[in-house]
């Protein structure tokens, strides 16, 4: 019995990436620029408690649709055929359940913070669980997945001020397209895969013009932010910070100029240092 019972632990921790933590860290750090600047560098512990736990919870959720939508073209994908769904070590009906209830848990966090920071979160589910079914009808799926992942950061503005002010929608666009542009770094290691299989991505969509789109997204989102800081009258700590992330994006460049499937993996995975040095910027700013 407590064999069985480790046993679904192990996959359901596989089937909610808990083992493979990239994907919260690149919706966490961003969440934690917008508490910062909401709340003036002073972010309450209950909030950062709250937007914390439900960035691992929803993040986890929307792994397991993902995992749901996709089950029956995994198998066919070297990266992911080795997942819960696609070996049959989890069934359907378990996903279904596991993203209810982690949905829900994130809910009743929600609820701890204002009237609308609670209808911002319904639409939040809406475009996690809307994501993982686009790639089936558009090659811009990373438009959805750019949407659901930086709706935490008016919803932290929503918590704070309960407004959303100029700021908080150019945040959330920077975001926006950062994951588009991420993403199709992620996609890129499946090109191959999905033009067999059927399933649309902006990798496929921008072909050999991807890594200049990719720059140009890169470089639209410096100069957002380089916009946002002129607009907040932020100090070098946080220019260094976008520094530090243009150059990250300079080195995924050169990662992916082969564009093999370990470069692109590389480079997906270092945005999320890029990420991090922005807040870092951000909490050197307001604690200076």
């Amino acid at each position: 019995m407590l064999n069985h019972l480790n046993t679904k632990l192990s996959v359901y921790v596989r089937l909610t990436r808990l083992d493979r933590p990239i994907g919260t860290l690149l919706l966490l750090w961003p969440t934690l620029w917008a508490l910062w600047i909401a709340s003036e560098g002073v972010p309450t512990p209950q909030l950062l408690i709250i937007f914390t736990l439900g960035v691992i919870l929803t993040r986890s959720a929307g792994c397991v649709i993902n995992d749901f939508a996709d089950r029956r073209i995994d198998g066919y994908v070297k990266r992911t055929a080795s997942r819960p769904l696609a070996t049959g070590e989890a069934s359907a009906k378990e996903a279904i359940v596991l993203f209810v209830v982690l949905m829900l848990i994130a809910f009743v966090l929600v609820l701890f913070t204002n009237a609308f920071t609670i209808m911002m979160s319904l639409i939040g589910v809406a475009l996690a669980f809307c994501y993982p079914f686009m790639k089936r009808y558009t090659y811009y799926p990373q438009l959805v997945l750019g949407a659901a992942f930086g709706w935490a950061i008016p919803m932290a503005f929503t918590a704070v001020t309960d407004s959303l002010p100029l700021v908080a929608w150019l945040l959330y666009l920077a975001k926006l397209i950062w994951t588009v542009a991420y993403d199709t770094q992620y996609a890129m290691v499946d090109r191959d895969d999905d033009l067999k299989i059927g399933v649309k991505s902006t990798a496929i969509r921008f072909g050999q013009a991807d890594r200049l789109i990719i720059g140009l997204m890169q470089l639209t989102v410096i100069l957002m932010m380089i916009w946002i800081g002129i607009l907040l009258n932020m100090s070098g700590w946080y220019y260094t910070g976008l520094a530090v992330a243009a150059g990250c994006f300079v080195y995924q460049q050169r990662l992916t100029w082969d564009r093999s499937r370990d470069g692109c993996f590389k480079a997906f995975l270092n945005n999320h240092l890029a990420e991090l040095a922005v807040l870092v910027g951000v909490v050197l700013h307001y604690a200076a």
